[in-house]
């Protein structure tokens, strides 16, 4: 076996076992090394197979750098059209919440049992338990907590995977007397809109522990100076507002195409769909969402 085969085979048994790692933990931050792993083996493969076969003229640093952009142009070509896909689709992007009374918003996996005792012990209180559907039967289910004093409420939301597998992301959203609202989350899936003015989003899908986040999030209201005020409006009524809030938004700014029109051309315009793809790159590669570049 030569030392370039030896590379490919050890790169593919590590792609294997982290593969089928991530399939128990559907963890995005481990997606993000397999990912670049497995566009990597493409282009050594392509490069090792052109040496071999000696099907163009060209030296192996050559065919390795231009295996390695056929990669980006085809996935990229595939995620514009992912995006094309989810504008021309009939369910809204903003989908409408509703109270999940079967109560089994919990998955019955060990590590997030274990973050449910952890809210338990700091005195998080279960306030309701919501769900949105995202598509072909699939929902999304999201459990909300509030702290002792009601000023930090938590969303605990249920991601379902392909292979079956469930993520959990968190958001953690303070209102302050000046009227402003500071969130704090780790979704890592493509926005690429507009918030609204008093909002303070800060998005880091690279924390992942529940209790880190906390304390960011309370850091971040420190260093603002802000007075927090009490919740006083019902969960599921404040996040079907913001919903609606954020199609408004998006609408007006020109993320979203006006009523009238998505019919014939789809919900997201151009400019808007240019946003989630580049987005989409930078989260599945790098982990960080647009306004960190």
């Amino acid at each position: 076996m030569t030392e370039n085969h030896s590379w490919l085979f050890a790169g593919s048994t590590l792609l294997l076992v982290l593969f089928y790692l991530n399939l128990r933990l559907a963890s995005p931050l481990l997606a993000i090394p397999i990912r670049w792993l497995r566009w990597l083996l493409f282009a050594l493969f392509i490069a090792e197979m052109n040496l071999q076969g000696e099907w163009i003229d060209r030296p192996y640093w050559v065919v390795l750098v231009a295996a390695f952009l056929l990669w980006f142009l085809g996935e990229s070509g595939f995620n514009w059209l992912r995006v094309s896909a989810i504008s021309l689709s009939p369910l809204p992007l903003f989908p409408k919440f509703i109270l999940n009374a079967s109560g089994g918003e919990w998955p019955t996996h060990r590590k997030l049992l274990k973050v449910r005792d952890w809210l338990r012990d700091n005195h998080f209180t279960a306030i309701q338990a919501l769900k949105a559907e995202v598509g072909g039967g699939v929902w999304l289910r999201v459990s909300v907590y509030q702290n002792q004093d009601n000023t930090v409420r938590l969303q605990v939301a249920f991601l379902p995977q392909e292979n079956g597998a469930i993520t959990v992301c968190y958001s953690l959203s303070t209102e302050t007397q000046s009227g402003r609202r500071y969130v704090t989350d780790n979704f890592f899936l493509p926005f690429g809109g507009f918030y609204p003015e008093n909002w303070f989003v800060d998005r880091s899908p690279w924390r992942r522990t529940l209790p880190r986040m906390i304390d960011y999030h309370k850091k971040r209201m420190t260093i603002a100076g802000e007075i927090a005020e009490a919740w006083a409006i019902d969960p599921l009524e404040d996040l079907n507002q913001q919903q609606q809030l954020m199609e408004q938004i998006n609408t007006q700014l020109g993320f979203l195409l006006p009523n009238a029109e998505r019919e014939e051309y789809g919900k997201i315009t151009p400019e808007g769909r240019f946003r989630i793809w580049k987005e989409a790159w930078l989260l599945d590669y790098f982990g960080l969402p647009t306004r960190y570049i």
